[in-house]
């Protein structure tokens, strides 16, 4: 999967040092994958919750953070759109990223 963007992590893991072995992981992962549906997504991730508009909702260390992503199976593509701890998820709309 080709993951847009890294610098995105890259920021947020220079913020949140504690989160960087996470991401870290999370980003080798996915890059190397070649997940064609949900189903084979959530081999690597079974924690991974599709919800809305190809948006999925990653769990990251324990789910003290996560990350949301548009998710393209056909193009093989990873757009990052958010990233932050559980308790800030909580204060966000999906719908309005």
């Amino acid at each position: 999967m080709h993951v847009i963007s890294y610098k995105a992590i890259r920021e947020y893991y220079a913020k949140h040092a504690a989160a960087k072995p996470y991401l870290t992981a999370w980003f080798k992962t996915t890059r190397k994958a070649e997940w064609g549906s949900v189903n084979e997504m959530r081999r690597d991730f079974p924690g991974a919750e599709m919800v809305a508009d190809g948006k999925v909702v990653f769990n990251i260390k324990a789910n003290d953070y996560r990350l949301v992503a548009l998710v393209g199976f056909r193009a093989k593509r990873i757009f990052v759109l958010w990233i932050g701890t559980h308790a800030e998820y909580d204060k966000i709309n999906i719908k309005d990223l």
